[in-house]
């Protein structure tokens, strides 16, 4: 207790001592808090401005992961304090390498040949195992290492590496591949380094499944496209087929133009199969030299080519590279280095149609949609032929029974003018060389009638008068010579497909008129020659078998109508002599009658007798006057006349005529004999 007057000394309470006391470490944490705030603060940024990044590459790079690898791995490696770094992917077999950086020259040229199969105990096998976060002080302390496991002992003896962090590349529990950072000394990541990494190990997955996702979508995309265009390609294919019913070179054209484009080849050919070869029928991108070629050396089915295997096999041959086959010998004229080829054979049923074939000059074969969509223009391309094929048959018919009709028509008019014109063979010969030229299509016509040693022209038609008269003036004598004296010697149809390739044909017509082919049909009663039917083309063109049956037809008719001619003229003449008769009898019956009725002596009823029988002599013989002298033992003296006017029959009554050579009544008494002088003035 202090003295009274005595200074009292104060001491420090204790809560003064202690504010003293506590101020220095109050200052201190809080600096150390600022800078650890400040530091995950600059952390967290750099983070960010990472992820950002990685993000914008993400971003811009949809369809790859390589750039957003090589980006993510960098980033790691920076934030994390790393010397290098590898990010692998992982397919379900083996790990490959994706991004590195910063690895050693040494470490990169062993790396070079890839990654190695994973192996007990090292980072890739265990996180293989479930493991998704590897965390290694010192590489060289490992088991893997002590082991001797290559790709261990490469990283730490080339590369250097000890400390490594090793974060999994996982999504729903499948592995896609692994990130992996190395110091190079033993110095471990912090929680903040290793949750970075897993960090941009998500990004990674994240951009693995966007850029599949994105592949996807463009693969259907363009398979879509595909689909697209080779439905467009089929229908543009099925327009110019439904187009085209009579006409298949432009369905072949588009087909091969079609085939080429889509399939990304460099040119095409479509063959068609003639029963023995391939014969070239379309092509698309060719030079002309070669297109020559192909078009003029057929391929015969074999192994020489991929078109001739295809043929032979009746199935889809597709060579990778025709330099590497052995048994491909098919020359190529224009030098081009043909590499990988594919045929498509057309086939109806297993018949053999054609085939389509394609060629790439790069060793890059077919795919299967490819191959596909070739098939398709072979099947189309057998629609095609068959349609023409019908088209055709079709059109063959309706020709036919247009031909048909024609001919009938023809035949019927032929029997028309036959029935018509009986007595006048001129006009059935006029009408059956006009039809045989219109017809059979000719540009010349004749008719020949044989008069036991001769043809001799009866009718022509289009014929210039100086062929008309140059046949006219030559009639032909049956012989090898021509085509009518070769059918009117051997009594059957001569077609001759070119006079002047034939060493027999020497008759002068051919240097007159232009022929080339002849048709010539004998006109026969039996095996009696009547003449010779002959038609001609001006160029070398031989007739069709339907053209030659016509003009035989004609020439059966020719005959009919020269039958009936003679027929009718026979049936004429009899009824001329019959009628002829029937007058003799009339006039012997009324020269009978006047006798009967005559008196015997008289000398008028002798004149009326005589008078009788001169005018019906001058009646049945057509004749235009006529006399009668009796005979008195010196002179032929006048009795009876018709047409006689009285001047001349006085004169006849005054001027008896003797026997003699001076007229005809006085040669016939001289040589008691009839006589005919068919021109007094001569």
């Amino acid at each position: 207790m202090a003295k009274r007057g005595q200074a009292v000394r104060r001491q420090p309470t204790k809560r003064k001592a202690s504010t003293k006391r506590n101020r220095g470490p109050r200052r201190v944490d809080s600096k150390n808090q600022s800078g650890s705030l400040s530091r995950e603060l600059t952390e967290a940024r750099q983070q960010l401005t990472a992820t950002r990044e990685v993000l914008e590459i993400i971003n811009a790079s949809p369809g790859t992961v390589a750039p957003v690898f090589e980006a993510l791995l960098q980033k790691a490696m920076h934030l994390c304090e790393a010397a290098f770094g590898f990010l692998a992917t992982y397919d379900g077999e083996r790990f490959k390498f994706a991004a590195q950086h910063g690895v050693p020259t040494a470490l990169a040229n062993y790396l070079e040949t890839g990654l190695d199969q994973a192996r007990p105990g090292d980072a890739h096998w265990r996180l293989l195992a479930g493991e998704d976060l590897i965390h290694n002080l010192d590489q060289m302390d490992e088991d893997a290492y002590r082991s001797g496991n290559p790709l261990r002992r490469a990283v730490v003896d080339l590369g250097g590496a000890r400390s490594a962090l090793v974060v999994a590349l996982r999504k729903d529990g499948i592995l896609h591949g692994a990130m992996t950072v190395y110091r190079r000394e033993v110095r471990p990541f912090s929680s903040t380094q290793i949750g970075l990494l897993q960090h941009f190990a998500a990004q990674a997955v994240i951009a693995i499944e966007n850029a599949r996702l994105f592949n996807e979508l463009r693969q259907r995309t363009d398979d879509l496209k595909e689909s697209l265009e080779q439905q467009t390609s089929t229908t543009e294919v099925l327009k110019v087929i439904g187009r085209s019913a009579f006409d298949l070179q432009p369905v072949f054209d588009t087909i091969a133009e079609n085939a080429v484009r889509l399939c990304e080849a460099e040119r095409a050919y479509i063959f068609r199969f003639d029963g023995n070869v391939l014969r070239a029928v379309a092509s698309y991108n060719v030079g002309p030299e070669m297109k020559e070629w192909v078009f003029m050396n057929p391929i015969a089915p074999g192994r020489h080519s991929v078109s001739a295997r295809s043929a032979l096999e009746r199935r889809t041959v597709q060579v990778p590279d025709v330099q590497a086959d052995p048994e491909y010998a098919y020359a190529s004229r224009d030098g081009d280095p043909i590499r990988t080829i594919l045929a498509v054979p057309m086939l109806k049923g297993h018949d053999l149609v054609g085939t389509i074939t394609i060629y790439r000059l790069e060793v890059k074969p077919f795919t299967g949609k490819q191959i596909e969509l070739v098939q398709t223009f072979a099947d189309q391309a057998v629609i095609a032929i068959e349609n023409v094929r019908l088209f055709d048959e079709v059109q063959g018919r309706t020709n036919d029974l247009s031909e048909s009709l024609q001919q009938q028509t023809a035949t019927a008019d032929v029997l028309k003018v036959i029935s018509r014109s009986a007595f006048d063979l001129h006009a059935v010969f006029e009408t059956l060389v006009e039809s045989s030229v219109r017809l059979c299509g000719a540009d010349r016509a004749f008719i020949f009638r044989f008069d036991g040693e001769l043809l001799r022209m009866a009718a022509a038609f289009n014929c210039s008068p100086e062929f008309t008269a140059w046949v006219e003036q030559h009639p032909i004598r049956p012989g090898p010579h021509s085509g009518a004296a070769r059918a009117a010697l051997e009594r059957r149809t001569i077609h001759i497909p070119d006079v002047w390739s034939d060493p027999n044909y020497t008759y002068g017509a051919r240097d007159v008129e232009a022929i080339r082919t002849v048709l010539g049909v004998p006109i026969l009663k039996s095996d009696d020659l009547l003449g010779v039917i002959m038609i001609f083309h001006l160029e070398v063109r031989p007739f069709t078998d339907k053209q030659i049956a016509l003009v035989e037809t004609f020439a059966d008719q020719a005959a009919i109508a020269i039958e009936n001619v003679r027929l009718f003229d026979e049936v004429q003449a009899r009824t001329e002599d019959l009628s002829e008769s029937l007058q003799q009898q009339t006039a012997t019956a009324d020269v009978l009658k006047v006798i009967s009725r005559s008196t015997l002596g008289v000398k008028r009823d002798l004149e009326t007798v005589l008078e009788t029988l001169l005018d019906s002599a001058i009646r049945l013989c057509g004749a235009t006057r006529g006399h009668v002298y009796r005979y008195d033992g010196e002179f032929l003296r006048f009795a009876a006349a018709h047409g006689a006017w009285p001047g001349f029959r006085a004169w006849l009554e005054a001027n008896p005529l003797r026997p003699g050579r001076g007229s005809i009544a006085g040669r016939a008494a001289l040589d008691l004999k009839v006589c005919h002088v068919h021109d007094v003035l001569l």
